[in-house]
């Protein structure tokens, strides 16, 4: 994208799991179209590294401390960056874990409750603590779910099952807030190689991958932050309540 397209100037911009991976990608996406973005995440090293490097694109930025499945680390999180910028504009969630590969009957009941947590309970500790800073002016969340919130695999059932919950509590908050300009939104995004992918996926996999997919490909970060980055913006005034699949057509099959 060329530097000259600054959309989000003037602008707030929340980055929930921001520190690594898509979520580092996303507060990029926003600090170079112009935005204020705050970088909220487990894990300050990585949170405040990111937030510093924001600074290369002349934007103000900052780390807050969030653990999405504690509700009060959400709202204080959220609250310290209204408290810093006085408005959120735009919210992103995009913490998540990926649950690890299990028969149904086989699966950890620790790791079963740990995926829900973190991807489900903690996406809707995210909207809790998001949509009442939004009220008063409208604003625009977009909720990363995955591909899987629309197909399945037989080996990440609780990853399927929590990213369908994403799709299906994105869409009721989409329902409920409306009348008050709130969009909520969600994207699907199909394999992406990040910190969460790469150790998981072996390095010989991936042209298999790619090769299931219409446009021959897997999708990089920055295709993921490009569609991110529309649904925030004024270009998506008349979208709320959809699920974006970002999957280089792999559930067109």
């Amino acid at each position: 994208m060329a530097n000259s397209i600054r959309r989000y100037e003037g602008r707030v911009v929340t980055v929930i799991g921001g520190g690594s991976g898509l979520g580092e990608g996303f507060a990029n996406r926003f600090a170079r179209e112009g935005a204020s973005v705050a970088v909220l995440d487990l894990d300050a090293t990585r949170g405040n590294a990111v937030a510093a490097s924001l600074s290369s694109y002349g934007v103000a930025a900052m780390y807050s401390h969030v653990d999405v499945t504690d509700a009060e680390s959400v709202v204080s999180g959220v609250d310290a960056v209204v408290e810093r910028f006085g408005k959120l504009d735009v919210a992103v969630n995009s913490a998540g874990i990926g649950g690890g590969m299990h028969l149904l009957t086989e699966f950890p009941l620790e790791a079963w409750k740990q995926t829900i947590m973190v991807n489900l309970v903690g996406m809707f500790h995210c909207l809790r603590a998001e949509v009442p800073h939004m009220e008063a002016n409208g604003g625009s969340i977009i909720n990363i779910a995955s591909m899987v919130g629309a197909v399945a695999h037989p080996l990440t059932s609780a990853y399927v099952a929590s990213k369908h919950g994403v799709v299906g509590l994105t869409r009721s908050a989409a329902l409920k807030w409306g009348h008050k300009q709130i969009r909520i939104n969600a994207v699907g995004p199909t394999y992406v190689r990040t910190p969460l992918t790469v150790p998981a996926i072996p390095e010989e996999v991936w042209p298999e991958l790619d090769a299931e997919h219409a446009l021959g490909r897997c999708a990089t970060i920055d295709d993921i932050a490009g569609v991110v980055a529309f649904l925030g913006s004024d270009d998506a005034s008349i979208v709320t309540g959809a699920f974006y699949l970002a999957d280089a057509g792999y559930t067109a099959r």
